[in-house]
């Protein structure tokens, strides 16, 4: 493995608006055309199979390990309840299994949730700082002793399980649920997920909901009559097109050598054994 990338180039966009779910909003015209990658053949299913999401444990496991393998260079996404750092984005401290941010309001949110679940918490005390930097990248009233707090409530299984719950609800969940929505798989279904977990779901030309929007100009997803393979195929183009509109997502391999690795093999319920590239390193689930 080469050398860790911790989150560096996995900057999400902040976090305005409501997920899907409430009306989308319109995509502001953007400088510069997706180039279409060429449209996967469609993959063929075979008769009396069942699908299997990714919410099923196994593949939700699966889904995990990809995620930390571009966000954390490692497999191991649950040695991430401790990690922090300002990977200097404007959006404060980065922290944890999913990135939670304390510029951007999810970092807030999650310590909230472990305040009301354990009241007094190591975390507690730092409430009314996160809220007064709420939106920026202040490190007033937290800092280093923020830092070692973070790490401390990290051994804790109810933060861990705050972590899970809030990663679930912010991210995961509303992954799955449009990727059921649409009618597409598992390896849908992490695109989204991917997606949202770098990009948010606010109202900027970026974020997820936009990134779907932007796909739909030139394909249709299975519930609209449109083939499965070839709606992921364009959700990714549009994806790498809103990757490349800031400096620290350039770098488009997790797309590339990941998941255009597995929608070319066809294997659109995400099926194990599975290989890819994330920034050069080679991972291995088997």
């Amino acid at each position: 493995m080469g050398t860790p990338h911790r989150r560096t180039t996995s900057r999400r966009a902040l976090l305005t608006g409501t997920l899907l779910g409430a009306a989308a909003l319109a995509v502001p015209a953007a400088a510069g055309a997706v180039t279409p990658s060429a449209p996967p053949v469609p993959a063929p299913r075979r008769a009396g199979v069942r699908r299997v999401d990714l919410d099923d444990p196994a593949k939700k496991e699966i889904a995990m390990k990809l995620v930390s393998s571009a966000e954390n260079s490692s497999l191991d996404w649950k040695a991430q309840y401790g990690y922090i750092e300002d990977i200097d984005d404007g959006r404060g401290y980065t922290a944890g299994i999913i990135g939670f941010c304390s510029g951007t309001g999810d970092m807030l949110d999650l310590v909230e949730l472990y305040d009301r679940r354990k009241p007094g918490n190591v975390l507690s005390r730092y409430l009314p700082a996160l809220r007064r930097v709420d939106g920026t990248d202040s490190h007033s009233g937290l800092g280093s002793a923020f830092e070692r707090a973070w790490r401390t409530a990290a051994g804790d299984r109810v933060f861990q399980q705050a972590q899970n719950d809030e990663r679930d609800r912010v991210y995961f969940n509303p992954a799955v649920g449009q990727g059921k929505s649409d009618g597409i798989g598992a390896l849908g279904q992490f695109a989204y997920y991917d997606a949202i977990v770098m990009h948010g779901d606010g109202s900027d030309p970026t974020s997820f909901r936009n990134i779907r929007k932007r796909a739909l100009r030139s394909a249709k997803p299975p519930v609209q009559g449109g083939d499965e393979a070839v709606w992921i195929g364009a959700f990714l183009d549009a994806r790498v097109w809103a990757m490349k509109q800031e400096e620290a997502h350039s770098d488009t391999s997790r797309v590339d050598t990941a998941q255009r690795v597995f929608l070319k093999k066809r294997n659109l319920d995400l099926n194990t054994p599975l290989d890819w590239k994330v920034y050069g390193d080679s991972y291995h689930i088997g």
